[in-house]
């Protein structure tokens, strides 16, 4: 099954649920597109997720989702919210639900766990995932290890419910080979930072699309909490202090409040530009329309070279 027909959506296509990026408008706007928004829960309060909830769904009559990242002190409030909010579908990262699920699953939500362990994985269905979104490194922001090509295959031999590929895919070539890996479908991220709508400072739009093919960085990969963005001054100095020892109280000194100042300042020297490994693919701002057409037509034609 093709994750769009699990959905009903017009792609099988899931927007990432980035944090300060990813609000209810933008998930609107993504889904009146064809594809499946999120409303990103990172960097908001219970009240301000609440709003941004009720914004979606006066702008949209399509389907969406929210993304928790169970870390967050308010999870448990953020959790109750989006069931009383008769939220259908829920994203989740940094952390097992399983406390959530039967509050859930008694409602009928779908819970699509992001994880980069097919052992994670396993775990997740057994608690109830009815899909896992396997994200490889090349994508932006918080990493694993493991690149897409080797993960989604892996992924999709060790559960039995439909794998999403995350990470590494802006055109047809990367969603035509995520199929042939086993994906029922696909999370963009990256690609969509240049969409005209979306909310992310001009500025920061403008450094992806003069990011060339190993314009990112991943940051804290010493510490153990990496962090894939675009090369700029802050990036470079974390990793050079970083090397040399720097502890985490050091080096928050460079990322505390970055993203903020990157996604409303345009703060490209000193801000945290998330983004993945295939920033050195955008070429321009385009409607989400037109990007994610570009996506199902070049897989299509892709797919008729092959053959």
């Amino acid at each position: 099954m093709k994750l769009n027909e699990m959905l009903g959506t017009r792609y099988p296509f899931i927007q990432g649920g980035m944090a300060n990026i990813a609000t209810g408008t933008f998930a609107a706007a993504v889904s009146n597109a064809g594809a499946l928004g999120t409303i990103g829960a990172g960097g908001m309060d219970v009240e301000m997720l609440g709003r941004e909830i009720d914004t979606c769904r006066r702008l949209t009559d399509k389907p969406f989702a929210v993304n928790l990242m169970l870390m967050h002190p308010q999870a448990d409030q953020m959790a109750q919210l989006v069931a009383e909010k008769g939220v259908k579908i829920i994203t989740t990262g940094a952390g097992m639900p399983t406390k959530y699920m039967k509050e859930w699953k008694s409602r009928g939500m779908k819970v699509f766990p992001v994880t980069s362990s097919v052992l994670m994985a396993k775990r997740l269905v057994d608690c109830g995932a009815d899909a896992i979104i396997a994200e490889g490194t090349e994508s932006g922001g918080h990493v694993g290890e493991m690149a897409t090509m080797a993960l989604v295959p892996q992924m999709a031999d060790g559960v039995s419910v439909p794998v999403i590929a995350a990470g590494g895919i802006a055109d047809g070539r990367q969603l035509l080979a995520a199929y042939a890996l086993g994906a029922a479908g696909v999370q963009l991220g990256t690609c969509l930072l240049v969409s005209e709508e979306c909310p992310i400072h001009e500025n920061y739009k403008n450094a992806l699309l003069k990011a060339k093919d190993n314009g990112t960085v991943v940051t804290g990969r010493i510490g153990g909490t990496p962090v894939r963005i675009l090369k700029n001054k802050m990036a470079r100095e974390y990793v050079r202090q970083e090397k040399a020892g720097a502890d985490k109280m050091e080096l928050e000194k460079y990322t505390l409040g970055s993203l903020r100042r990157a996604v409303f300042d345009g703060d490209t020297v000193t801000g945290s530009l998330m983004a993945g490994q295939v920033s050195g693919q955008l070429k321009s701002i385009r409607p989400l329309a037109e990007i994610f057409a570009d996506l199902e037509k070049g897989a299509r034609e892709r797919m008729e070279e092959l053959q």
